[in-house]
């Protein structure tokens, strides 16, 4: 008879974070494609729609009266004001896939990322238990500056403000237990896909 013990897969909650142009809308992109059952996690915000940006699947588009009203009612896990406009995670979503042993992906940045990382290490319990986060950095800010203006989204003086905030994000790297170079896209996704399948296997303290 084996004495080897059984193995019972935690669920992952995967904080991801990058700057603006950073890539990590791509990666996360190709980790929901190989990991069909992840669940991701839909952001609420008071921006407006981006190109072909759907309502409930890409964010949750909410007026600044439903966000607060939100806030207030206590719905949100975390929430940022970020280039001017509101972020937040509905905290229901995230603990009701966790607790039906499902991994979620979180799309999210630094600012949001400091509070869940912030909940989950003092609320202990199931989220402590799934976290795990991962800053996505650009081989530098030449090469940000460069994918910024090849997306053709934005106004140059709105580029270069994304670039300010950029340098301020990257320079909180260590705060995260992964980082992941994205200079070439194929590499960098092996690397995310790697830390997955090594968190499936880590044996986590109660």
């Amino acid at each position: 008879m084996s004495n080897l013990p059984v193995k019972i897969a935690r669920p992952v909650l995967l904080v991801v974070s990058a700057p603006s142009g950073g890539g990590k809308t791509t990666l996360c992109d190709l980790l929901l494609a190989d990991h069909p059952a992840m669940a991701y996690s839909v952001s609420c915000t008071t921006r407006a729609p981006r190109g072909a940006e759907v309502d409930g699947k890409d964010y949750h588009f909410l007026s600044k009266a439903e966000f607060d009203r939100r806030v207030h009612a206590g719905e949100f896990l975390e929430f940022a004001v970020v280039h001017g406009h509101r972020y937040g995670t509905l905290r229901r979503a995230v603990v009701d896939a966790l607790a039906a042993g499902r991994d979620v992906l979180m799309d999210i940045d630094v600012q949001g990322a400091a509070q869940i990382r912030q909940a989950a290490f003092s609320e202990g319990g199931p989220l402590k238990q799934a976290y795990v986060d991962v800053f996505i950095a650009p081989p530098s800010l030449d090469a940000l500056r460069e994918r910024l203006q090849k997306r053709r989204e934005d106004a140059p003086a709105t580029i270069e403000r994304r670039l300010e905030a950029a340098a301020g994000e990257m320079a909180r790297w260590p705060e995260y237990q992964y980082l992941v170079i994205n200079d070439r896209l194929e590499a960098a996704y092996r690397e995310l896909s790697a830390i997955v399948a090594a968190e499936h296997c880590r044996i986590c303290p109660a």
